[in-house]
């Protein structure tokens, strides 16, 4: 296996703005790289040329020293070594679940003992060997998407490509599918590409997160760097719960501010104004704390999660924070809060 690396990738369909314009990553051989933004940022789009199902308007693919795809060649789907689980399973109605894992060995033509031995080894990772004989329509939902990761398995892929996987699924089997598809990656070793606009998702999985907005490439980092310093206004709004302050620009080469410099700021800037350089700051839920001498927050609206109460405050110039809480509160009670930590953006 080798290293995945798109260079200055671009998918342009004619409409007036590109799809993809100039992504480049490098996914280490091995690796979780989950590509996160909305829908329509152009996500699903660099997986599908990564497939080979698009063909790139401009750069270049390669697998190791192998070009897949640039502006004179194009391998096919079928000698890529990759394979891919859609979000709808994609699975024979008519097969049962040992012929639906084993379909790609048939198309290789290898001898029938290593083919059974194959597809046994296959359900046997998934833990699903007793349900070789049955259709997919007598499986449930979670059953089948580790049949569509079986079929995957069985071909020994280079790369994984996983397009919305857990999308049709309850909360209940997403959180049971994660754990799949960890054991999934550790047991195969394959490099694998996760496409989700569930940043949950992104961060229980992926070594590595990409965020995509508009069909470009904003920030590439694993995961507890990316939600703890997120580069610019998007990544920030795009990752946790946070919220984000407008407040009077300082001079200082530091992009972690303390309750002390966030104090200041506040209180010298009562209502935001054009007029003075202002920055973006990041302030997420578990940083602001409720109690002690701080500054008031007025409480503009509770979401009861079970363990905690999520609150949505605003302060005095009207700008709005989120925060925890474990005592309930009501929509009009006054706070005091402070920060112990922001990031400029």
């Amino acid at each position: 296996m080798a290293k995945l690396i798109l260079h200055k990738l671009s998918k342009d369909y004619g409409t007036g703005r590109p799809a993809v314009s100039d992504v480049s990553l490098t996914i280490r051989e091995g690796g979780f790289l989950a590509l996160l933004g909305p829908s329509g940022c152009g996500k699903t789009t660099v997986l599908r040329m990564v497939a080979g199902f698009e063909t790139p308007s401009d750069g270049s693919i390669l697998l190791g020293e192998r070009v897949l795809a640039d502006a004179e060649r194009v391998v096919p789907p079928e000698r890529r070594n990759m394979a891919m689980v859609f979000q709808s399973y994609a699975l024979w109605p008519h097969m049962s679940v040992a012929d639906n894992v084993g379909y790609p060995l048939k198309v290789r033509g290898i001898t029938v003992e290593r083919y059974r031995e194959k597809v046994v080894e296959a359900l046997k990772a998934v833990r699903l060997e007793s349900y070789a004989e049955r259709r997919p329509a007598d499986l449930s939902g979670g059953q089948r998407q580790r049949v569509a990761l079986a079929r995957c398995l069985v071909t020994s892929p280079d790369v994984v490509l996983l397009d919305e996987p857990l999308a049709n699924l309850d909360r209940h089997l997403r959180q049971e599918m994660e754990e799949t598809f960890r054991e999934f990656h550790q047991r195969s070793g394959a490099t694998m590409i996760y496409v989700t606009h569930d940043q949950a998702e992104a961060m229980a999985l992926a070594t590595d997160v990409a965020v995509m907005s508009e069909g470009r490439l904003l920030q590439v980092a694993p995961p507890a760097e990316i939600y703890a310093r997120p580069e610019g206004r998007l990544v920030g709004g795009l990752i946790g719960q946070g919220a984000i302050l407008s407040l009077p620009a300082k001079e200082s080469p530091d992009r972690v501010l303390g309750w002390d410099d966030l104090r200041a700021m506040l209180a010298g800037s009562p209502t935001p104004s054009g007029a003075e350089p202002r920055m973006d700051v990041l302030v997420r839920p578990q940083d602001v704390v409720l109690g002690g001498e701080g500054i008031a927050a007025k409480v503009e609206g509770v979401l009861y999660e079970g363990e905690r109460y999520a609150l949505r405050l605003a302060i005095a110039d009207g700008q709005i924070l989120r925060a925890y809480s474990r005592a309930p509160c009501s929509p009009g009670d006054t706070l005091s809060i402070t920060i112990t930590a922001g990031w400029r953006l």
